[in-house]
Order: structure tokens, then C-alpha cells, then sequence
């Protein structure tokens, strides 16, 4: 964000960027392991162990991933004003531990969510700062890190729903919830030995700082940045609400209404949650390299752009399942290779928006509020996971291809949104 936040990570590179990029990239892979590795198995364990209701249960799903990207703005403010950045990460990943073994207990169901709704709101924020404390303003790396770091988030999704997954509904749910745990505890260990490596807390930065510009007020040009991340912030909601059916109501269609059975053996249905991740390893690169020669012709969207583009695709994405649930009446099950389809496209529209805002955040968020901005950043999350719940509660009620439209439609409108408002936000952005 700023060149005095850590330059000393500039001699110490590994291909290319800051030694601290690849710690907190293992740090982050190993918390996404273990919320992703629980979210694979979170509604099939309500509906087929608690026996709870399908719509009750999506309620439950919307609350808890919304709530997730809740609390982070009151992580990014106790880690601007209180504790520093470092401290909040290290007591956010011990409270998501101990969520995570606390859902091994039918009895502590409840507690296990509100602890992982805790911890996630003290880590989530402060480790994507830290993210943009590596690099000076104008460093041309900043994007291509963010979108390494991205991989790491993506690595540890991947991975979960085969092992925490598998686990989970081959031997039992609470062998699954307690490999989450695992996994949190060695994101736990990760950042503990990387610490040198580290950019200084934004807080401490602060208090050392002589400079009279560090305490002053913020300007008005700050302000209008905060104005475009907060109208940014509202779009991007529509888009999570949609995407965040993945873990919803695609689950259940992947269990229910898709074949998985290949030379007699039928692949758990959680493993759908690892596709994502997956082809995000194949696509960020070809992405970057597509945006690249973009570049070179100044051609290259701009942020606010691409972050349109994302909208659509996510929009297109779900058109493809018009088709297989048009055809339900004749065949009960459809192809695997129409899921795998709409989560290529969804996908792609996630990286044109999601490691695309991060980074936009980072730059645009005054030192002074920057983990309280990325948590701000993070409500959008949090409104779009709640919605994507409600929006879950139709699934039962309406023809399936009613309900794919639906969600083409609201992604669509985002996509729209954000090419209308595309002038008057680069002018506040500056």
C-alpha cells in the first residue's frame, strides 16, 4: 500500500516476489483447507445426520458462510487499533481450530460455528492486508501476488473435499470435521515459523511513524475511494449470492440429479467442491498470460471491467444447466460433464472478480483503515452468502430450470451494474 510499510522484503525474493508472499500463501492454504473441507460436508451432515430440513438447512448454510465474511470488519478494526495484524491472525486460527473439532460433537454443533464465525473474522482480513503490506505503491507484482495467494486459497479448497470429504461421508462426519482441524492448526504452525519473513503490523508502522502525514486526516480523495469500495462492495453481493450456490444447491444436485458412477464406482458427491479449485490452477495462469498480451495492445480491461465480465460468465455458467434440467422428466440424472461445464464457466467469472477486488481493495484503502477496509470488502461476502441461503430456500419450491434462470438473471443484472457505473468509478478511484 504504502513503500514504508515493509521494504525490507524487497532483497529476499522467491521467483520473482517477497519471501512473505509464499509464507502466507501455505497459511492461507491449509485455513482454506480446513473451511472448505467442513463446507463440503456441512449440508449433507444437517440434512443426513442431524435430519434436519432442506430448507432449514440452507438457512443454516446462508447464516454460517455469511457470517464468515461478517465478522471480518471487526477483525480488520481490533487489528488496526488494538492488536496488529499478527497477534489477531494467530487468535483467529487457534478459535477456527477449535471450531472445527468442536463440530465433531453432535452436542457442540452450534458453539462449532460460532467459533469458526469468530476466528474467521479475526484471520481473513488481516492475512489478505498483509498480502498488500509486501508490495510499494505502483509495484506491477501486486496483482500477479494476489493472484498466487489466490492459488493458495485454492490449493487448500481443492484438496479438502477429497480428503475432509471423503472422510467424512465414507467413515464419519466427525473423522471429516476433525481433519479440518488438523488442517487449521498446521496454517497455525506455518505463520508462526514464517514470522521474520512478514510485513510489520500496520499498527506498529503507525506508532513509529514521524511522519505528520501518517496521523492526519483522511482526505477528501480518500473518501471517494472508500465511496467506490462500498459501491463495489454492493455489486459484488449479487455475485456471491449466486456463485455461493456451489456449496448449496449445485451439492445437491450433484448428490441427487447427477450420474457419478464411472466402471461401477460412484465418486462421493463431495468431490464436486474440488472442480473449482481445480480449474483455477489450470486457468489463473492462462488468465494472467491472456491479460498480459491484453496489456501489450492496451487492451487489458480495467478492474472495475473485468469485474463485469465476471457477472456475466457467472450468468452464462448457469444457463448451461438449463438444459440437463429441462430434461429431467426423461433422464432423473444428467451428466457429469454438464456440472463440470457450468463450474468451468462459474470459475472463470470468479477469477475476473474475486482476486481482482483483493487486490483493487489493497490499493485503494487508506493506510490508516486498511484491514478495515478488506473487512469492509468482506461484508459483501458476508450479504451475498446470506442471500445465496434465502435464494436456496426455492430450490424445493420451483422447476429446477426456473431456478437456474433465476440465478442467470441476478448475475446478469450485477454484470450490467457494473459496465453502467464504470466511468463514475474510475473518477473516484482516481
Amino acid at each position: 500500500m504504502h513503500d514504508k510499510v515493509f521494504t525490507s522484503s524487497a532483497n529476499k525474493t522467491i521467483l520473482g516476489h517477497p519471501t512473505g508472499l509464499y509464507v502466507l500463501f501455505f497459511t492461507e492454504m491449509w485455513e482454506r483447507f480446513s473451511y472448505y473441507g467442513m463446507r463440503s460436508l456441512l449440508v449433507y451432515y444437517m440434512i443426513k445426520h442431524l435430519q434436519f430440513t432442506q430448507e432449514y438447512s440452507s438457512h443454516i448454510y446462508g447464516l454460517y458462510t455469511g457470517f464468515v465474511y461478517f465478522t471480518p470488519l471487526f477483525g480488520g478494526i481490533l487489528a488496526d487499533r488494538w492488536l496488529g495484524q499478527r497477534r489477531t491472525i494467530i487468535i483467529g486460527a487457534i478459535l477456527m481450530a477449535m471450531g472445527h473439532f468442536f463440530m465433531a460433537f453432535e452436542s457442540l454443533f452450534y458453539f462449532g460455528l460460532l467459533f469458526l464465525i469468530l476466528g474467521s473474522g479475526a484471520f481473513k482480513p488481516n492475512t489478505s492486508t498483509q498480502v498488500g503490506a509486501l508490495y510499494a505503491p505502483g509495484d506491477t507484482r501486486r496483482d500477479r501476488g494476489f493472484s498466487i495467494f489466490y492459488m493458495g486459497v485454492n490449493l487448500g479448497a481443492f484438496f479438502s473435499p477429497l480428503v475432509c470429504g471423503t472422510l467424512g461421508q465414507k467413515i464419519g462426519y466427525h473423522w471429516g470435521f476433525a481433519a479440518a482441524g488438523f488442517g487449521m492448526l498446521i496454517a497455525l504452525a506455518v505463520y508462526l515459523s514464517g514470522q521474520k519473513h512478514l510485513p510489520p503490523d500496520l499498527i506498529s508502522h503507525r506508532k513509529n511513524s514521524h511522519h505528520e502525514n501518517q496521523t492526519a486526516s483522511m482526505s477528501r480523495s480518500d473518501w471517494l475511494k472508500i465511496t467506490a469500495i462500498f459501491s463495489l462492495m454492493t455489486l459484488n453481493i449479487v455475485f456471491w449470492s449466486v456463485y455461493e450456490q456451489q456449496g448449496n444447491t449445485l451439492a445437491l444436485w450433484a448428490d441427487a440429479q447427477t450420474d457419478r458412477i464411472f466402471f461401477g464406482w460412484e465418486m462421493p458427491s463431495s468431490w464436486f467442491q474440488s472442480f473449482n479449485p481445480l480449474m483455477i490452477f489450470i486457468l489463473i495462469p492462462l488468465l494472467n498470460l491472456f491479460w498480459g498480451w491484453q496489456s501489450k495492445r492496451n487492451k487489458e480491461p480495467s478492474s472495475v471491467a473485468k469485474m463485469g465480465i465476471g457477472c456475466i460468465l457467472l450468468a452464462c455458467g448457469f444457463l448451461i444447466l438449463l438444459i440437463p434440467a429441462h430434461q429431467l422428466s426423461i433422464h432423473p440424472k444428467a451428466s457429469l460433464g454438464w456440472l463440470a461445464a457450468c463450474v468451468f464457466v462459474l470459475t472463470l467469472g470468479e477469477i475476473y472478480i474475486s482476486p481482482i477486488g483483493l487486490s483493487l481493495v489493497s490499493k485503494l484503502a487508506p493506510l490508516k483503515v486498511a484491514s478495515m477496509m478488506m473487512g469492509v470488502w468482506f461484508l459483501s461476502s458476508f450479504f451475498g452468502n446470506y442471500l445465496s441461503g434465502y435464494l436456496g430456500t426455492f430450490w424445493e419450491k420451483m422447476p429446477k430450470e426456473h431456478f437456474f434462470l433465476l440465478m442467470s438473471a441476478l448475475a446478469f443484472s450485477a454484470g450490467l451494474a457494473f459496465f453502467i457505473l464504470l466511468k463514475p468509478l474510475k473518477k473516484a478511484m482516481g
